[in-house]
Order: C-alpha cells, then structure tokens, then sequence
C-alpha cells in the first residue's frame, strides 16, 4: 500500500499570535489572552513567545503571571476573531488538499499523499511553503509535523516550536520518539501520566513494550489502539473537509460578571446563550432534539438537568426550553454564577419539513443571515450588565 504523507500543522500561540497580528503595536511586547478578575475568571488562556521567555504560563494566575512580567499586556479573549482566522486558514490549506481534519480552532491535519505528484513537491516542501505563506498572509507562524500516520505527524508537530517544520519518517519513527516521555502524546493526560509513572512507566518506548492484557487492564480498548498506532500501524484517516460530519453536541455558557438571583436576569442570560447555540447550530445545519442546562450558585454548588424538546435550532424555543428546565431544578433562593446551555441529539435540519406558512421558523436564520453580513445584531437586552460578550465559552 502507498505510504501517506500527512501534516500537521498547529499555531503557535493561537489566541495571542491572532492578537497581535491584528494589533501591530503589540508585537515586540509580553502579551497573553486573559479572563477578567472582575469576572471571575482570571486565568492566563494564551500567550506569545515574548511573555513565554518571562516564564508566563497558561492557566497562571494573572496576578503571579503580572509578578514575574511587569509589563505584560493582557487582553479578553475575541473569539469569533478566533473562528474567522481559523476559516480562513483552512481554506488556505484548501488549496493544497481536500483532505483537511480540523483539531479545534488552531491545528489541522492535511493528507496531501495525492497532491505530491501535481505539486511536484514533497511533504516537507509543502509543509514549509504553507509555513511560509501563513506567516506572510496572516502574521503569525505554526509548526508542522510531517508523517506517514495521523499521530507521529501532531506530534512532529509539537516537537518543535515556533515556525519549525519537523519530518517523522517510517524509517527512524522509533529513533525519534520513543525516548520521548509519555505525556508528548495525544491520549496521555495528567492522570493517565501519573497512573503509568507510578509503574515506571515513563517513556512512548515504555508504554509500547507493555502486554497487552496489562494496557487493556489500564486504558481498556483505547489503550491497545495506541499502543498500535505507536507501533506504526495506524491507518486512520483524514477526512474529506467537505464531508465531515457535524458536531455531536453544540454548547455555550458564560460565568456572569456580578451574581444575579431575580428569574429575569436568568432569562436574560439564558437567551444570550441561546442565540449563540443557535448562531452555530444554523451554521452547521443542525436541530436539536436535546437541551441541557447547567447552573452553578456563588457557593460553586451545580444542578444540571437535561430533556428531550421538539427538534429545532431557533433561538426563541432554545430559550423557551431552557427556562422550562431552569425552573424545574433552580428555585432562585442562592445567587447564580455560571450558566451553561448545551443542545445535542443533533439531526440534519433538511430532514425535517417545515410549513411553508409558519414564518417564525426562518426567523433566527434571517437573523443569522443578516448579523454574517452586516455585523452583531443584539437579541438580548441589556448584558452588558451580565455578560463580557467577548468572553463566553465556547465548546
């Protein structure tokens, strides 16, 4: 079988490298995306190379991160800024192959195993003209992993940063990375990380030479399928960006800027969310026929409900639905501090059929429509009061 050629390429820095590429004044000074203190969310989410020389880390304090870097210019995060560069790059990467398998806003793989004959180019050639381009057309850089599988290419990506292009060939794949520790994997989290060191299991060589019985007993299935992809025996597929399948769930939830108890502050939260769920189930063509809410009180305590709705994607029987379901599991005697709205149970929208003579099914699509072209048009009323409209969450 024809060996693939795959890349991965991933932004370095994604939230602050955007930040900075479209604020040019910011470029040669500390920089990191931030949540709001005053909004109880004061994290580090992002930061550029300057901060990271400081010692500035993701999910610091931004106190501590201001301790050891006086000067470091925080800002909130803008993520539909976010959303439209990501588009924008994958259409780049468009250019060279269908074959492009997004991993959240700033990575993507690419199967260009078909474009090195028409190109007349190899991979690593690809791979550092699209470094290139990006760096020119869009201000920032990423790093790319080229490979012949899906994860010795994310982590070639990830084994040099910033603006690197590193080749993980079939030939010395093992040279390369087994002596790597563990956690340089996708799969490999905190827990897992702690679980095999205390085995003495620390390296991707390490992991590979465990019986299979005794990886199954730790990570079930999933952990043989690893083990064989390290072995070089993955054969997973990029898909087709024009046939990927939607998500399986759509969510959104904000953390409010002051406590809020009165049901029409709630309502007013809620149909926030509801129209950004909506915004994207409209984008991904996509009703729901399941609505979960998730409240947290200022004593950081949760209820969570969810229930089966008519399928839908309109903004009004979201909101409707949501409210339905907040009163059954909050009965507005604590201050709420969080809310999170999440439709799933997703079907294609041209599935079902809608009467021709109920107009207020094509309002939030009108709306959509209209806010893609003319800018954000406000639904909801008044959040200024609640809500960082740049900070929301989005999942």
């Amino acid at each position: 079988m024809k060996e693939r050629v795959i890349l991965h390429s991933d932004v370095n820095n994604f939230f602050a490298s955007v930040e900075c590429a479209t604020k040019p004044e910011l470029r040669d000074k500390p920089v990191a995306v931030t949540g709001n203190p005053e909004k109880r969310t004061g994290i580090i989410l992002a930061k550029n190379e300057i901060a990271k020389k400081y010692g500035v880390s993701t999910g610091q304090v931004i106190g501590e991160a201001k301790a050891i870097c006086p000067d470091l210019v925080c800002l909130p995060p803008h993520y539909s800024l976010y959303e439209e560069i990501s588009q924008k790059l994958h259409e780049l990467y468009l250019t060279y192959t269908n074959f492009v398998e997004p991993l959240g806003l700033d990575e993507c793989w690419l199967d260009v195993t078909e474009s090195l004959n028409y190109l007349k180019q190899s991979g690593k050639e690809i791979a550092d003209e699209i470094r290139k381009k990006i760096r020119q057309e869009f201000g920032f850089t990423v790093s790319v992993g080229v490979s012949f599988s899906k994860i010795f290419a994310k982590l070639g990506s990830d084994l040099k940063k910033p603006d690197f292009t590193t080749v993980i060939a079939k030939n010395d794949y093992k040279k390369i990375t087994y002596n790597l520790p563990l956690n340089t994997i996708v799969g490999i989290g905190k827990r897992l990380e702690k679980k095999f060191s205390s085995i003495s299991v620390n390296t991707i060589g390490d992991f590979i030479r465990l019986e299979d019985d005794y990886l199954k007993h730790l990570m079930g299935i999933n952990g043989i399928k690893l083990k064989q992809a390290l072995l070089g025996n993955e054969d997973n597929p990029v898909r087709d960006y024009y046939t990927l399948p939607p998500p399986k769930s759509i969510g959104n939830g904000t953390t409010t800027i002051q406590d809020i108890i009165k049901r029409k502050d709630i309502e007013k939260v809620v149909y926030f969310l509801a129209e950004k769920v909506s915004s994207r189930m409209i984008k991904h063509n996509v009703l729901a026929s399941t609505l979960s809410v998730s409240i947290k009180t200022n004593k950081l305590a949760r209820v969570h409900k969810s229930s089966k709705i008519s399928p839908t994607n309109q903004v009004k029987d979201i909101a409707k639905n949501a409210m339905q379901i907040a009163d059954k599991i909050w009965n507005y005697d604590y201050p709420v501090r969080a809310i999170r709205l999440r439709a799933s149970s997703l079907t294609c929208a041209n599935a079902f059929q809608l009467s021709m003579f109920d107009t207020k099914n094509d309002f939030s699509s009108a709306v959509e429509l209209i806010n893609r072209k003319y800018g954000k048009i406000e639904l909801a009323s008044n959040m200024s009061k609640f809500i960082n409209t740049s900070n929301h969450i989005q999942e």
